[in-house]
Order: structure tokens, then sequence, then C-alpha cells
């Protein structure tokens, strides 16, 4: 696979030299990231060493780390009123005064929406509340600079909505970055884009480019363009004729537009989107800057029988450059991928194999890890018992 030449010559216009030293941090940072993910990533040792015994929650995890239970589908959050949704999906962390908030959408139909749990600063539960109502199926989604969390419907012709954490404010429809079976969504403040993800098998990798950046209730979508059997080298960006995908669907438009099989989470950092795809258990890198598209993983390119991450789904990212993948079925793993291209388990949940693990988020802080296993050790279909867990421990900062 071709390494990605990162260093601009627009970094050579810097109005100072100061601001042209930041720049020059900013290229070789991101030079260096995306050289080491410049081949899929193997399996191998993990920076956290190996998973121990279960603890008393049923999770696997590292020394040094500890869990404890957030929240129950059908039941109160501890010390609130406030009755915690079905189906946990997708969520995100925001900063809040001298705490934070963690959102997650409820991934059931016809009510669907997304609630949020308020913490101290010293972690311990403030308040627990419904940000939406109302929505279906309420899947992924993705947080925004401005600190709003968009809310994605995973449906035929499915919505975004844009929600504030806090509550402050009542959810808002976001119908012009298109109807389709949204899945993810990672803002670019680079290009002043928002990526987003489609889980059908021949889904499309879009992004709505907005007409002001911070207002999202109008601008254009458009959908990736590659050859159909490219993994690796550049790709084009095409409009989609009409959004609202009716009669003939958003990826049914654009005859050269790439698809994917079963497009789930999206994080954006350094100017690369890293997205998933459930059907081939792939992690895909675009490279915003250079306008390429790689592999940053794919069991199939790993020895037989070895590939520690299956059944793709949910991924965030740390300030340091790991990624953390989460399985939907697989062994019920997250899966952490280094910037040095290794992919090794970072926690295991036991007991809950008819379950998926959904949401994974850091508090703002990076010292604390929230996801669910959406059905629970249940493993109904209704999501009926549904956990929100937090990690906490030593995580790499570099």
């Amino acid at each position: 696979m071709e390494r990605r030449t990162i260093l601009r010559t627009a970094v050579l216009g810097a109005g100072t030299a100061a601001f042209a030293g930041v720049l020059w941090q900013q290229a070789f940072a991101r030079q260096r990231w995306q050289e080491q993910f410049a081949d899929p990533a193997q399996p191998g040792p993990s920076p956290y060493g190996d998973l121990l015994a279960a603890d008393a929650n049923g999770i696997q995890l590292p020394a040094g780390f500890t869990s404890r239970v957030i929240a129950r589908s059908g039941q109160r959050v501890a010390g609130t009123s406030y009755t915690w949704h079905w189906a946990p999906d997708g969520g995100a962390c925001f900063p809040a005064g001298d705490g934070w908030i963690y959102v997650s959408n409820s991934e059931i139909p016809l009510t669907g929406g997304a609630s949020a749990v308020r913490f101290h600063a010293d972690g311990s539960v403030a308040s627990a509340y419904r940000i939406l109502s109302g929505t279906n199926v309420n899947c992924a989604g993705g947080a925004t600079p401005w600190g709003t969390w968009l809310s994605c419907e995973e449906v035929p012709l499915g919505r975004v909505f844009e929600t504030w954490p806090d509550g402050s404010r009542p959810a808002e429809e976001r119908t012009r970055m298109g109807r389709f079976k949204h899945e993810a969504a990672a803002c670019d403040p680079g290009r002043r884009v928002v990526y987003l993800t489609e889980d059908e098998g021949d889904g499309c990798f879009y992004r709505f480019v907005p007409d002001t950046w911070g207002d999202l209730r109008t601008g254009k979508v458009q959908v990736l363009c590659a050859p159909a059997d490219q993994t690796a080298g550049p790709v084009t960006w095409q409009d989609v004729p009409d959004r609202d995908g009716f009669p003939v669907a958003t990826r049914a438009q654009v005859a050269a537009a790439k698809h994917f099989d079963g497009g789930e989470g999206c994080w954006y950092d350094r100017d690369t989107c890293w997205f998933t795809t459930k059907g081939d258990n792939r992690v895909w890198a675009y490279d915003a800057v250079g306008q390429r598209l790689d592999l940053a993983y794919d069991d199939s390119l790993v020895p037989a029988g070895a590939a520690p991450l299956t059944g793709v789904d949910n991924i965030t990212g740390t300030a340091g450059g790991d990624l953390y993948v989460a399985e939907d079925g697989g062994n019920m793993e997250i899966n952490v991928i280094t910037p040095a291209g290794v992919v090794a388990p970072f926690l295991r949940i036991l007991g809950q194999s008819s379950s998926e693990i959904t949401g994974p988020a850091f508090s703002p802080d990076g010292s604390r890890l929230y996801f669910s296993s959406q059905r629970g050790t249940s493993g109904g279909s209704a999501g009926s018992g549904g956990i929100t867990y937090e990690v906490t421990g030593p995580f790499r900062s570099r």
C-alpha cells in the first residue's frame, strides 16, 4: 500500500514564523500518524498487557483498570428519578462545567430518541434525562465541534437530529443532511464537512457540506466515488441529486459511487476519517487532505484464525492516536488499534454473547471510557436488558 504524503505546500504560506511553526508541527504529527497506518493493522501484544479474569461485572480488563455499571435499561439511573432507555447504542461525551455529559441513543422503533447522564467532577452521577423523543431506531451519530450530538435514524429514509446534551434546547431535525439508513456521523472542521455512513449491504459513504459551518440546516450532500474493487487509492466526491432518497435511494443515484458492505462507526481525527464496515470486518481510513482511501484493518488480511477483531462496529479514538473498535457479536470485545498498527483486545464482556457493544466514548480528560452492552445478559431483541458501563484506568495519552 502506498504511503501517504502529508506535508503540504500550504504550510509555507503561514503569516508569521510562530504560526508556521505550529503548522509544521501539526503536519509532521499527521505524517507520523498516517505513515504508521500505511498498512492494515496486524495482531500483536496490547499496550496494556493481557486481559485478567473477569471482574464482578463480568468484564475482563487489563491490570490497573476497573469497571462500574452506570445504568440499566428500564431501571432508574442511580441517584436520579430517570429511567434509562432500552437498547442503548451510539454515544459521545461532552464537557459540562466542571464535569461532563455522556449521551446515548436508543435503537428501538418509533420512540427511539436519546438520553444523557451528567457527571460531577469526581465522576459521581449528577442527573439523567431525555434529550430526544419520538424518533425511530436511533443507532449511532456523532458529536459536533460546537457541542451538539447528531442522533441518526437507522431506517430507510432515516433522518438526522441535532440535539443539545445539556437539554437546554429541543432537538431539531436536519433533513437536508440526507434521507437514508443513517448510522454514524463525524465532523471535519478542516474541510467544514460532516461525514456520514450508511448501514446497507451496498451503502455509501457521504459527506454533508453545509452552507455555513456550524449551521446544519442547509447545504449539499455528496457521495464518495471510486472503482468498486478499490481498497487503496484516490477518490472523488459527487453531488447527490436528490437527498430525500425517494423514489430513488441516495445510494443508487450516482453511478460512480463506491459501495460499502454495511457502514457502521465513524470517527475523525487529524485529517483522517476512520469508518467501519461490518459486512467485511474492515476499518477504513479516508485521508481528507490527500483525498484517498486506505484500509486500516481487514480481518481477511491477518493470519487465518488469528483475527482478534470481528463483528466490527462502533469506533472512537483518543488524543494519543489509539482507535477503539467495538464488536457487534464477535466475542464481545473492544479492541484497540495503535498508531503502530497493532490490533489487540482491550476488554471483553463475558456471558453476553447475544448482545453487542455500542457507544464507546471517552470522558473529556480521557480517563474514563463509556460504552453499553445493548441487550446485556437477556439477549432480547428489544434491548430491555441493556447495560451502560464506565471503565476507569491509565489510558495512554500518547
